[in-house]
Parts: structure tokens; C-alpha cells; sequence
């Protein structure tokens, strides 16, 4: 973990130091490699624990994670360069170097052995991403977007820091590795109910749950490809890892207090599914199925099974590259059109029929057809839920109809249809493009093939 993450802090001065010419060059060549390096951590054995030093250590949750982070940078500055390259040279390397100090977050976030460093790094990744939407975004309205994803965030973390301190001063210590030995302190008194709503409501807003999802659909349309790369692939993600890590401290009252939050994140499944069938703007679009296929993600979790922890894994990461993938699919069509408009970019298959097939490799995915990754993971979630409560199959069931619905009516509406006048001198697609989008499906094709290498090993 710290070859990574010093290797990653020393693409801050070979940013600021490289010549103007090769910027995006040594930029991309280095992060690859970075992101190959990582790859590395598929391999230890599964029953061990890598431990580096006593406030770094990497386990079979967090290292899938913190591969998709180190895959990731390389393909956000892939994907920003045209976006980019109009910006004076000193904009463009700030840029970079926020997408790396982000990175840096990310990677101490998912290595952090104490809760409370966890909780300084998780906090930490708000600031390069707050810059990243405020000052790279595209509409007037990103300051909006900024203030809501901010004050959302901080919202929530507050109370868990006030949490974090009552348990570290009642348990002694809040080391992952004593957690598990040590004798839960969290009883049924109110006082512990609020610890409790304390340290899980965090994680539900970052996810985010349905009822405090309305920063997302703004940061998320706010924000430039990098931004919305980031947020939907690896910040999301952050709250599902904090789910997993927390409930080993909260064992006694899950099975008591869980069950308001486990109907709201399937009852979030179905509308966020029914709003996404309305949404006449693609990013939005794509941000709302980002909230319902999260939704599955945060009832897996909090029911605690194996099963449901594994499934919530898969479709963590599966979630990852397939969202990231139709956020640089939507703004391939806006360097075109410069319109997130879904009526204005119909027909682009007879102009585009490359573009096409990725719209439709990346939507077949989203919507979880074999042999996807998805598929895997949602297949698992519903298992789980069924063996917890039957009913939770009509909802789960019914969501998956919806997510197929709309999924279909945002391929249709792009790629088929009369063209219109203003995309006859489009440009074409390009080899940059082409390369972006293989980077991201190939993960899926070959995952589904050795699964467990991210299922966390729960079972």
C-alpha cells in the first residue's frame, strides 16, 4: 500500500515539473502503471491480512476497492483531456493534481486500520472533489451543486465523529483488527440507539440512501467527466465500505434498528427506477439508476449475511466500471452535441455505429443481463433478501423490470431514430475513446470468469 500510495503523492511533482508537451503523456503512462502495480493485490492469500505498519492494512474488502480506485485515474484523465484542453496549462495541471490528491484520499481511506483515520480520510476526499465540481463544472450551477454535496456530506459525518469518540473512550480502541475480539459495548438503551443512527446515517447519505440522495443527481450533472467518473465509481463506494467495516461494532442493535433503513433502500429501488423512466437529461439519468442499483447495495448490507455482504461486494464494484463507462459514453455525446439533452442526441448509431455498440455492451450491463458482472451480484443480493423475507422479491423483482425499462429507453432514444440536422458535421469517434470504453468493459468480461477475487470472501 505505500508503494502506491508514494508512488501516487510523486505524480504531484512530475505534474507541476513535466514538460507541457508530454503532460497528459507522462501523466497517463505513469498512472497506468500505477493501476497495473495494483493488480498485485488480487494475489495474496486469502486468509491473511496484509499489514504494512500499525495505521495501513489491506484485507479481501478492501482491496477490490482500492484496485478499481488505481484503474480509475488513468481512465479519468483519458477521458478529460478534450474537455481540458482549452484551459491555460496551470488549470490543466491543478486539475490532475486534484484527481491525484483525490486518489491519495481514497487509497488511506480504504488501508486505514484505525476507524477514526478512516473517518480523517473519508472527510478528506471532499475537498479535491468540491474543487473538481466548483471550478471545472459546466453550468452556472455547479456553486449549487458544490454547497449541496458539502453541506449533505458534513451533515451527516458530524454525528459520527461524536459517535466515533463515545466508542473509542468506552472499547479502548478502534482498531480493526481488536474489533473483532473484543465484546460489543452497544446495548438497547436510547443513549446507544443514538451511537447507533450516529455512525450509520454517514455512510447511508454518502451511498446514498433514498430520502438523502439530492446532492448526487446535482453533483453528479455539475460535475466534468473526471468528477462524475469518480463520484459514481469509487465515493459511493465509500459509504458501502464504511456499512461493511461499522457493523462489526453495532452487532446487537442491527437486527433491531436496520429495518426502517432496509425499506426505505428497497422502497428507494423502485422510485429512483420510476424517476429514472421520466428524466428527459442523460446524466441525471444515469445518476438516479445510480441510487437504485445502490439501494440493493444498502439492504444487502445491513441484513448481515454472508451471502448478502458478498452479493453487495460484487455489485459494488460491478457498479463501479459500468457506471464510470456510461458517464464517458453521455459526455462523448456532449463534446458532440453539447446538449445532455436525451431528444437532441437521437440517431447517432448511423454516424457513429462503434459508439453504438459500446452504448449497448455498457446498457446490457447496467442491466444486469449475462454474463455481466452485475448479473452476478444482484443475483446474490436477491438471493440473500428472499432467504431473509420473501416479500422483498416483489420489490427487488419489480425493480429489476424498471431498471430494464429504462435502461432500453436510453439506448433507443440515443442511438435510434431520424437524425437530426445539427449532428450531419459531427466528428467521429476517436482511438482515445475507443481505448477509454475497452478499459472499462474488459474488467467486467474477465471478473465474471473468477467472481470471488472480489466478492470479499465472506462465504
Amino acid at each position: 500500500m505505500l508503494k502506491m500510495l508514494s508512488a501516487t503523492s510523486l505524480l504531484i511533482p512530475m505534474v507541476w515539473f513535466t514538460n507541457q508537451k508530454w503532460l497528459w503523456t507522462h501523466m497517463m503512462i505513469n498512472s497506468t502503471i500505477i493501476s497495473l502495480f495494483s493488480l498485485t493485490l488480487f494475489y495474496f492469500p486469502f486468509e491473511l491480512v496484509l499489514t504494512t505498519n500499525k495505521f495501513m492494512v489491506v484485507d479481501q474488502i478492501s482491496s477490490p476497492l482500492l484496485i478499481l480506485t488505481c484503474w480509475l485515474l488513468p481512465l479519468m484523465i483519458l477521458a478529460s483531456q478534450n474537455h481540458l484542453k482549452k484551459n491555460p496549462l496551470n488549470r490543466q495541471r491543478m486539475y490532475i493534481s486534484m484527481l491525484i490528491i483525490l486518489q491519495m484520499s481514497l487509497i488511506l481511506a480504504f488501508t486505514s486500520m484505525e476507524i477514526i483515520l478512516f473517518y480523517i480520510t473519508f472527510e478528506s476526499t471532499l475537498i479535491p472533489t468540491l474543487i473538481i465540481i466548483t471550478r471545472w463544472g459546466n453550468q452556472t450551477e455547479r456553486l449549487n451543486a458544490g454547497t449541496y454535496f458539502l453541506f449533505y456530506t458534513l451533515a451527516g459525518s458530524l454525528p459520527l465523529l461524536v459517535a466515533l469518540l463515545i466508542l473509542q473512550n468506552s472499547l479502548g480502541s478502534l482498531s480493526l483488527l481488536l474489533l473483532e475480539f473484543m465484546q460489543p459495548m452497544c446495548m438497547l438503551t436510547y443513549s446507544n440507539k443514538l451511537i447507533w443512527l450516529a455512525c450509520m446515517v454517514a455512510f447511508l447519505v454518502k451511498m446514498p440512501l433514498y430520502g438523502f440522495h439530492l446532492w448526487l443527481p446535482k453533483a453528479h450533472v455539475e460535475a466534468p467527466i473526471a468528477g462524475s467518473m469518480i463520484l459514481a465509481a469509487v465515493l459511493l463506494k465509500l459509504g458501502g465500505y464504511g456499512i461493511l467495516r461499522i457493523t462489526m461494532l453495532l452487532t446487537p442493535l442491527m437486527k433491531e434498528l436496520s429495518y426502517l433503513f432496509i425499506i426505505m433502500a428497497l422502497w428507494g429501488v423502485l422510485m429512483t427506477g420510476l424517476i429514472c423512466m421520466r428524466q428527459t437529461d442523460l446524466k441525471s439519468l444515469i445518476a438516479y439508476s445510480s441510487v437504485s442499483h445502490m439501494g440493493m447495495v444498502i439492504a444487502a448490507a445491513l441484513i448481515q449475511t454472508p451471502w448478502s455482504f458478498t452479493g453487495a461486494m460484487i455489485l459494488m464494484i460491478s457498479h463501479g466500471i459500468i457506471s464510470s463507462a456510461l458517464f464517458c459514453l453521455a459526455n462523448m455525446n456532449y463534446e458532440r452535441t453539447y446538449s445532455r439533452t436525451l431528444i437532441l442526441m437521437r440517431g447517432t448509431q448511423t454516424i457513429l455505429p462503434l459508439m453504438a455498440l459500446w452504448w449497448l455492451l455498457t446498457n446490457l450491463s447496467n442491466m444486469a443481463l449475462p454474463p455481466s458482472l452485475n448479473l452476478w451480484g444482484e443475483l446474490t443480493i436477491m438471493v440473500s433478501m428472499f432467504n431473509w423475507s420473501p416479500w422483498t422479491m416483489l420489490i427487488l423483482g419489480l425493480g429489476t423490470l424498471i431498471t430494464a425499462t429504462y435502461t432500453l429507453y436510453m439506448y433507443l432514444i440515443t442511438q435510434r431514430g431520424q437524425l437530426p440536422t445539427h449532428l450531419n458535421q459531427t466528428d467521429p469517434s476517436y482511438t482515445r475513446e475507443h481505448y477509454l470504453m475497452t478499459m472499462h468493459l474488459i474488467p467486467m468480461l474477465l471478473l465474471i470468469m473468477k467472481p470471488e477475487l472480489i466478492s470479499g470472501n465472506f462465504t
